[in-house]
């Protein structure tokens, strides 16, 4: 896992992410947002929707996932990047793994997740990628600041819990 070296257009995905998520907080849900870039064109963005559907399978990394392969009409994203306000959890991981993402970039880790109450595995990407053999570029820490923001205003926002 790298620290990521950028600091020009690429903020703006993040902050499509970080938007996406505060959506998501205004309508009860919880605070993570994801962006799938393809070509520097924007494909989608989502938030967590597991309150919505009462599915715990709906990280917004697996919405975005979804809605890309909709949208693009197959089940292979190479050639895409996906940026999420939070280290994805393993679940998510894997399904990046197998959508064939060759890029990630995260902001806030999986143990900021779990300082705000959720119930994390706590994995690493970099552990988990190493052990699992995933073909995922990962860089770590981009926009970290601005993406743990997100768990304040959900946690002042009092609407959703976590799980």
């Amino acid at each position: 896992m790298k620290e990521s070296p950028w600091a020009g257009p690429e903020r703006r995905h993040m902050r499509a992410a970080i938007s996406a998520a505060r959506r998501g907080i205004a309508k009860g849900q919880t605070p993570f947002g994801s962006c799938i870039v393809r070509g520097g064109r924007r494909i989608c963005c989502a938030h967590n929707r597991v309150w919505q559907t009462t599915d715990i399978t709906a990280h917004a990394e697996i919405v975005a996932i979804r809605r890309a392969c909709a949208i693009l009409r197959t089940v292979d994203l190479s050639g895409c990047v996906l940026y999420s306000t939070c280290e994805p959890c393993p679940m998510c991981l894997s399904a990046i793994h197998w959508a064939r993402v060759p890029l990630l970039v995260f902001g806030a880790r999986i143990a900021d997740a779990a300082n705000a109450g959720f119930n994390e595995i706590l994995l690493s990407n970099e552990e988990f990628s190493r052990r699992g053999c995933l073909r995922v570029e990962i860089y770590a820490d981009f926009m970290r600041a601005e993406c743990g923001v997100l768990f304040s205003e959900w946690s002042a926002a009092k609407r959703a819990s976590a799980y």
